[in-house]
């Protein structure tokens, strides 16, 4: 059995008196695209940052490939690449040298064939000698992830790397991002974009207050979390409260069911009490339903 790309145990983080992290423990296998969600202060961030060795644990232990982020930093380093949420760049280089810099951070020379490569990936080649000053914020979020990958990482991690990107830029990264993972990277990644999450993850851990409050398959919490919902527009909605739905803007109510058997008699309850229905929408479980869900239960 192949060692976890990444093992996080019963890991603890204070500030203080903030704690930051709670007793987090999960695995991650290698080959995997894996979710770690949470809404702001949850500790992703912080758990990110022990990972990659920038804060010490209080307790607990962390290991990429094997090797502990503290007592074998050096090896763990080389085993991860990070793109942060911040936009953290060197003003006086161009986007070539500070991308020749960062290999020579790893110890890496002649690393030029490489970088042309994730240059061309991630559409970067006309700005390679331009000055890191003069780029787009969404070009600037392209140039770190060209810094996590230029020692060749087996692991990636990605924290919000599509904040403040746009919808074609957002599409070519996740291309490439995919591409990564089909040959063989580990991939983790935070969002607050969800749909990105349920349409790129395996398994998604979901962190609150420092807790790991679910874990799981993508498609096994959808299953277990959310619900489908129906929503009508009525000529008559006043007696929505009575049939246990609620009233939207518009005249629009809508209602959950769990399977699409209770359609059927949801809606001639509707035709019963009067309530007129004049359009009907169906929808799906989705993520963005199981994590409100999961965190109002947390």
């Amino acid at each position: 059995m192949s060692l976890p790309a990444i093992r996080i145990e019963s890991v603890t983080k204070r500030y203080g008196a903030l704690q930051a992290l709670d007793g987090v423990s999960l695995e991650v296998a290698q080959g995997e695209f894996f979710g770690l969600l949470g809404p702001n202060g949850a500790g992703k961030t912080t758990l990110i940052s022990a990972l990659s060795g920038l804060v010490r644990p209080t307790s607990g232990t962390l290991e990429v490939m094997g090797h502990d982020v503290v007592t074998d930093y050096r090896c763990a380093r080389l085993k991860l690449g990070v793109v942060p949420q911040e936009l953290v760049f060197d003003p006086f280089f161009s986007v070539r040298e500070l991308l020749r810099i960062q290999s020579g951070y790893f110890g890496i020379r002649s690393n030029d064939d490489w970088i042309d490569e994730i240059l061309v990936s991630l559409d970067l080649r006309a700005k390679a000698e331009a000055n890191m000053r003069t780029l787009s914020g969404g070009m600037k979020r392209r140039v770190l992830v060209a810094q996590a990958l230029v020692h060749r990482p087996p692991v990636i991690v990605l924290d919000e790397p599509t904040a403040g990107v746009d919808v074609e830029l957002r599409q070519g990264l996740w291309q490439f991002i995919r591409k990564l993972n089909r040959d063989g990277h580990t991939i983790v990644l935070t969002t607050h974009y969800l749909e990105e999450a349920e349409q790129l993850c395996g398994r998604i851990a979901m962190l609150k207050a420092g807790r790991i409050v679910a874990l799981d398959r993508t498609d096994d919490l959808l299953r277990r979390f959310a619900t489908h919902s129906l929503r009508v527009r009525l000529s008559n909605p006043d007696c929505v409260p009575g049939l246990g739905g609620s009233v939207e803007v518009g005249n629009w109510a809508s209602f959950r069911f769990d399977t699409y058997a209770d359609v059927e008699p949801l809606l001639a309850r509707l035709r019963q009490s009067g309530a007129g229905v004049e359009e009907i929408e169906l929808g799906e479980p989705d993520l963005e339903r199981v994590f409100v869900e999961v965190m109002n239960r947390a």
